[in-house]
This record gives C-alpha cells, sequence and structure tokens, in this order.
C-alpha cells in the first residue's frame, strides 16, 4: 500500500472512505428502497402478491450469497480492481431495472444489482482498515462508515416514498446512474493501486461452489419461510442440504491447499465472538425497521412517506453518535465497553416498544425509542472494528467479505423469524377475538419481545467472550500496527 501523502483531496484517505460509504450506502439503501414502491410497482407490471417479494428477494439472495467469495477474490486479483468492476456492474443493472418493463426483466435486473453489490461491498472494510492503520484514525473512519450502513435503511424508505410520489417508481433505480457513475470516477484517483496476491494463492473452486451455493440455498430458504413455515417440508429439506454445503465448505477449508476461507481467521474469540454478536443485534435491528414500518402503517395509519419521515429521528440519532461520539469513546475505553452500552441502549428501546398501545402517540411513545436506537452508533462501529482486528493485510478483503455476510445472513434471518413469529401471533389473537388493530399491536409486541431476547443474548456474548484487542492506554500513545492481531 502507499505510504507517501496524497497530493490533494482526491487523492487523500477521507476521498476513498466517501467513496467506500457511498457505495455500501447505495447496497443497503437499494434492500429497503423498493419497499415503498412494490405497491406501485406491482400495479405497473403485473406482479403477484407472492412474486413481489422476489423484488427483494432476487437482490439479497446474491447480495448475501456472494459476499465470501467476492472477498477472497479481491485478496487475489485486487481489491481496487474487484471494488470498480462490482460498482459497474450495480450501476448497469441499476438502469437495467428502471427501464424493466416485465415483471422478469426487473427480477432479473434486481439479481445482477445484488451480484454487483456483493463485488462491491465485499472489499470495502478491507480497503478501509489498510488505509487507516492509525488505531485513532481507524475508530473515526470506522463510524463514518458505520453511519452509512446503519442511517441507510431509513433513508431508503424515505427516499424511495419521495422518488416514487414525484416521478415514479423507475427513478427508485435510475437515481443510481449518476451516483454510480460519481463514485467510479472518484474511486480511480481516490482509491490505492494493489495487484492482489494472485488466483494461484487461493483458487479454491471446490470451495467457492460449496459455499456459494450453500449461502444462497440458506438465504433463500430463509426468505421463504413466510411462506411456507418453518416445520415445512420446503424449509426443513432445503434447510439441512444448505448446512451440509456449508459443512462441507468447512471441511475443504481444513484441508485445501490453498482454502477459500483459511480457518485461522475465526480463532481470535473477538473476531469470532463479534461474528456471533453481529448476527444477534443485525437479526433484531433489521427487524426492528421493518416491524416498526408495518406498525405505523398498518395499526397507526400512516402513509409510506409519513413512515420514512417518522424514522427519520433514528437514522439522525445513530449519525451523531457514529460521527462525534463512537470513536471518540472506543479510543479512550476500548471497543467492548462501547459496544455493551449500546446493546444496553438498544435492548431498552426494543423493551419499550412491547408496550406500545393501538393508539400511540409519536411524541411520547415512539421519539423516545427512536432517539435510544441511537445506541447502534455504538455497536456498529464497534463490531467492525472487532470484528475486523485480526485481518492480516493479505486476508483484509476476506475478513470484510465474511463480515458482511454475517450481517446479511441476520438480517434476511431476523425478518423471517420475527415476521413469521407475528404473524402467528396476530392469527392467534383474531381467532380469539381481537380486533385488527389489537392483534396486529400484539404481534408487533411479541416481535419485539424477542428482538429485546436477541439483544440481550448479544450482550452476554460481549460479556463473557469479547475483550479490548489493546488497552486503552496504548491508544493514546501511538498508533496501532497496519492491522492490529488478537489472540
Amino acid at each position: 500500500m502507499p505510504s507517501t501523502p496524497r497530493p490533494s483531496w482526491l487523492r487523500s484517505r477521507w476521498a476513498a472512505l466517501a467513496v467506500l460509504s457511498t457505495t455500501m450506502l447505495m447496497a443497503i439503501l437499494d434492500g429497503s428502497i423498493v419497499t415503498v414502491a412494490a405497491p406501485a410497482i406491482q400495479r405497473d407490471l403485473g406482479f403477484s402478491p407472492a412474486g413481489l417479494s422476489w423484488i427483494m428477494n432476487a437482490y439479497l439472495i446474491p447480495l448475501g450469497g456472494l459476499l465470501l467469495l467476492a472477498g477472497r477474490l479481491g485478496d487475489l486479483v485486487g481489491r481496487r480492481t474487484l471494488f470498480l468492476a462490482g460498482n459497474a456492474l450495480f450501476t448497469a443493472a441499476s438502469v437495467l431495472a428502471g427501464a424493466a418493463g416485465t415483471a422478469g426483466l426487473l427480477i432479473a435486473a434486481r439479481f445482477l444489482q445484488g451480484v454487483g453489490g456483493a463485488l462491491a461491498t465485499a472489499v470495502v472494510l478491507g480497503i478501509l482498515v489498510t488505509l487507516f492503520p492509525d488505531a485513532r484514525e481507524r475508530a473515526r473512519a470506522i463510524g463514518i462508515f458505520s453511519f452509512t450502513g446503519a442511517a441507510g435503511a431509513s433513508i431508503g424508505q424515505v427516499l424511495g416514498g419521495v422518488l416514487t410520489d414525484a416521478l415514479g417508481w423507475h427513478w427508485i433505480f435510475f437515481i443510481n446512474l449518476p451516483i454510480g457513475l460519481a463514485t467510479i470516477l472518484l474511486a480511480l484517483p481516490a482509491l490505492p493501486r494493489d495487484r492482489g496476491i494472485g488466483l494461484s494463492a487461493g483458487a479454491d473452486l471446490a470451495g467457492a461452489l460449496l459455499v456459494t451455493s450453500g449461502l444462497m440455498l440458506g438465504i433463500f430458504t430463509v426468505v421463504k419461510v413466510e411462506q411456507h413455515g418453518w416445520v415445512s417440508a420446503h424449509t426443513l429439506g432445503l434447510g439441512a442440504v444448505s448446512l451440509v454445503l456449508l459443512a462441507g465448505f468447512v471441511a475443504r477449508q481444513a484441508t485445501a491447499a490453498t482454502p477459500l476461507m483459511p480457518l485461522r481467521i475465526l480463532r481470535s474469540r473477538n473476531v469470532s465472538g463479534a461474528y456471533v454478536v453481529q448476527l444477534l443485534t443485525l437479526s433484531a435491528m433489521f427487524s426492528f425497521q421493518v416491524i416498526v414500518a408495518l406498525y405505523m402503517q398498518r395499526v397507526l395509519g400512516y402513509g409510506a412517506l409519513d413512515t420514512g419521515l417518522a424514522m427519520l429521528p433514528a437514522a439522525v440519532s445513530i449519525g451523531a453518535v457514529s460521527l462525534f461520539v463512537s470513536a471518540r469513546l472506543s479510543n479512550r475505553f476500548g471497543e467492548r465497553l462501547v459496544l455493551i452500552a449500546g446493546l444496553v441502549l438498544l435492548a431498552g428501546a426494543m423493551l419499550l416498544l412491547t408496550t406500545v398501545p393501538v393508539d400511540a402517540d409519536y411524541v411520547t411513545d415512539l421519539l423516545p425509542v427512536f432517539l435510544l436506537i441511537a445506541g447502534a452508533g455504538f455497536v456498529l462501529p464497534s463490531l467492525t472494528g472487532l470484528g475486523m482486528s485480526s485481518a492480516r493485510p493479505d486476508d483484509a478483503g476476506l475478513a470484510s467479505g465474511l463480515f458482511n455476510t454475517v450481517q446479511q445472513v441476520g438480517m434476511a434471518l431476523g425478518v423471517a423469524v420475527l415476521t413469521t413469529l407475528a404473524a402467528s401471533r396476530v392469527e392467534t389473537l383474531r381467532a380469539g377475538g381481537h380486533g385488527e388493530a389489537a392483534a396486529l399491536t400484539g404481534g408487533y409486541h411479541l416481535a419485539f419481545g424477542v428482538s429485546a431476547g436477541l439483544l440481550v443474548a448479544a450482550l452476554a456474548v460481549s460479556l463473557l467472550v469479547l475483550r479490548n484487542p489493546r488497552p486503552p492506554a496504548d491508544t493514546e500513545a501511538a498508533p496501532a500496527e497496519a492491522v492490529p492481531t488478537t489472540a
């Protein structure tokens, strides 16, 4: 990596951070932006109610399934090269999606968007940790980066409503064209060139086939749970096949001469523990965004745009904490304590949601929750730092891809589990004579309670497993090595 100062802002590390954050924002935003536009898309393209879910699923399946493979490819062929290729594909597929005149073409374009998004986002953390070797600067950079990811879903809901109402649903995809082109043009001077270690250093084709097929099949199974049920032959059969494929991948990595994922990356208790905490936390938090939106629309009668605007305080509070508070506290107290504080705030927010009434007042019942969600601004940067803490320079892309894979699996799993539990509870309450609003509220209460339980479990893992990767005093005295390691 170049060590000499860059001659201008366009060639600075902070310009590179802006490029990386924009790409992550686009990828996450495109997972949520379609939710408010779905009725208009269904009306224009003739989607069936069941088929409409594939506007989301066709994007999420390749995005989650290809991240690990894409991360390793970044180490082999060069992270900058893969980042540019992924952005180009994502941008082109967005134009195709916006121009789609049939349901089949839109689904195909969404799949290509997912592939491009996986290629681009799989390597962003790998690039980031090598750009910022100093512990203080890295903490600040991770805070900025984490804000874009945490706020992406909320921004997507607002932007989707604005664009759909003002210009039509096509523009939720066309908007990616100028952003994507600008990102590519800025990335050319801003991102450092890297050659990669060569395909011969890790071209494990059998492992790639096993992990990619296992992950994509697993995510497909999870996103179809709401349609088929948890104990159906479809879910149990495909889930078993997915687990067998992933177990085969792990076995392959233990014996392969050039493994796709060297298992040494999981030996650090901080890395493996951070992945578990991330899985539990993202399962709760992404479900929170989905279920709160459903509550406001189906129980309180909010429109799509009103719902997005109502959730803006959550994005603002997360942003304020991520950008201005999280890095300072991490440098002073260590990432573990900051993570624990954030999880306590998030669990408190979920517990408050278990008490929201049918006729909730926004200011007294919902706004305090959205302000407590600021805890995500502590949690996500801390998890990113811990999850990448043992990555070697030649494994940074893989670690980045693995970290993002856990994130996507957690999001998909959480939504599938909690929406299914909520729907089942709603049906039980309806059968017991409760009115529609009361039944829906009861179902959402259950989902929020389970979310709180997931966050408490994440808190327990943080307390029992995680350790600060460096003494806080050391961060005050000297910069860290290029990529710190933990035992």
